[in-house]
């Protein structure tokens, strides 16, 4: 985008205030993520710009998260910009809301961020419309109907105001503002974002770190450290522990796969389309290329994930260093003999019936809902199968009460028993924890300091825990800020 494009939206929206000797340099507002981990919505505002970073979906109880998700709490019209850190539902998820509400303000993200996003955007809109289907046969009479927050339409308009810009590059978006991404690590297309704001003459820098990545994860870059600044806002979500190593999943997966093969028993595996399936058809295409994978039949049972995966394969150049080797030898790290993306839904339900052994990776990755809880309802009574976690499994899901041994589950409405053996893969969480948290802001003093932090993203148990190692960076007490309050810097 041309920076004179950026001064005539700028002239066209703002609402220019004089400054004074108490307006401060800049305003930050946190309408979410604030003492929680999800909603990701943080306000910026100096006497010229009012940027947002992140729009994200609060995600709770149906009802608490319709309240909060259907209204803003500032005008969207308003707005002079967007900046997205990355495309997961709680940190872009209300974006098409927004759109709806007035806004048409260019969207700051990564070309890789524009891709996923548009596609988890859209499911958004399709996913609402049929759970506002679902919901009008179930509604006493008289009952005000339900509608989706937003709909394909507002989806399309949203991307129009998409500004993809490059990584690593500083772009000059007018007189006020010029901003910087930086691979954060997380999943395809993060970004670590800069800003540089000019204020009356005054330059303030902010560094938003979007959700932190971990080092050394499968697939994904390390997180790029940057340098400090004025302002740090950053996630705290595993701020206080330390995630099991990664090393033991390769020969898990080996091992499980493995015995279905001796036992023509089924694996199930509940993955999120977007990160999670895509690293362990990674895993499974490694062992396959090294000869160690059992010959049985794989089966990725999710349209979502088969497009996203095409998107990995449209930006296998931001992927890691064992990638890029790996591309000398094997073209397509995501697809091998013996491993099928389905995406009829009457193929998804013959897979049920399939004799001998297989390996079904499938969404929801909490099994609360998507194809994968079909194939549970078919596989948890028998002895000879497997059901595989790999990621967190909230509270109150399916996912957990098979975490923790539930003998009778309830499916559909319907009582099952379990029989079948569960496994939990522990390590591939994308988040940073309290290790990489530490070489980050090491990284970041080294380099300059950091004034004033703000941990956000986090429950507050951990976010209190990595304040208390931050401090050490800081040449302020970090905060950890309330939903809607304004703090001053």
């Amino acid at each position: 985008m041309s920076n004179s494009f950026f001064e005539s939206y700028i002239h066209q929206q703002l609402r220019f205030t004089l400054p004074t000797q108490d307006t401060p340099a800049v305003k930050l507002t946190f309408h979410g993520a604030a003492g929680e981990v999800t909603g990701s919505q943080h306000l910026i505002e100096t006497d010229s710009l009012r940027l947002l970073l992140d729009c994200g979906f609060f995600q709770g109880r149906r009802s608490e998260a319709r309240a909060r998700n259907e209204r803003f709490p500032f005008d969207p019209k308003t707005l002079d910009g967007v900046v997205l850190s990355h495309a997961h539902i709680d940190h872009s998820g209300n974006l098409p809301g927004l759109y709806k509400a007035g806004f048409r303000g260019p969207v700051f993200l990564t070309q890789a961020t524009a891709d996923v996003a548009e596609i988890m955007l859209g499911d958004s809109a399709k996913i609402q419309a049929e759970d506002a289907r679902y919901l009008a046969g179930r509604l006493e009479a008289g009952h005000p109907p339900i509608e989706p927050l937003y709909k394909q339409q507002h989806v399309e308009g949203l991307v129009r105001q998409f500004e993809p810009l490059a990584f690593d590059d500083w772009h000059e978006l007018g007189s006020d503002l010029r901003l910087r991404f930086s691979d954060s690590g997380h999943i395809l297309g993060s970004a670590i974002t800069e800003l540089e704001l000019n204020d009356g003459g005054n330059r303030r820098r902010v560094i938003f770190t979007g959700d932190l990545g971990r080092r050394g994860l499968p697939l994904l870059r390390d997180p790029c450290p940057v340098p400090g600044g004025d302002v740090l806002i950053t996630e705290s979500t595993y701020g206080n522990r330390v995630h099991p190593a990664i090393d033991d999943i390769r020969s898990d997966l080996k091992r499980i796969v493995h015995e279905a093969y001796v036992l023509e028993g089924r694996v199930i595996i509940p993955a999120f389309s977007l990160g999670r399936t895509q690293q362990v058809v990674y895993f499974l295409n490694d062992l396959f290329n090294s000869g160690e994978l059992a010959r049985v039949p794989i089966f990725v049972d999710s349209p979502l994930a088969r497009r996203l995966t095409a998107v990995f394969r449209d930006h296998v150049d931001l992927l890691d260093e064992q990638v890029q080797e790996l591309l000398h030898t094997d073209r397509d790290p995501f697809g091998f003999p013996g491993l099928e993306y389905v995406g009829r839904h009457a193929e998804s339900m013959a897979l049920n019936h399939r004799p001998g052994p297989l390996v079904i990776i499938s969404a929801s990755g909490m099994c609360e809902s998507g194809r994968v809880v079909h194939h549970l309802k078919h596989a948890l009574g028998s002895v000879d199968n497997t059901i595989v976690l790999i990621g967190f499994q909230g509270r109150h899901t399916l996912g957990r009460r098979l975490q923790e041994g539930h003998q009778q589950v309830r499916l559909f409405g319907d009582s099952y028993e379990r029989r079948a053996k569960i496994e939990t893969l522990s390590g591939l969480s994308g988040h940073a924890d309290v290790e990489d948290f530490k070489w980050f802001f090491e990284e970041m003093s080294r380099r300059e300091n950091i004034g004033h932090a703000f941990l956000v993203h986090g429950e507050e148990d951990s976010s209190q825990a990595l304040s208390g190692l931050l401090v050490d960076f800081c040449d302020h007490e970090p905060v950890v800020p309330r939903r809607g309050v304004t703090y001053e810097v």
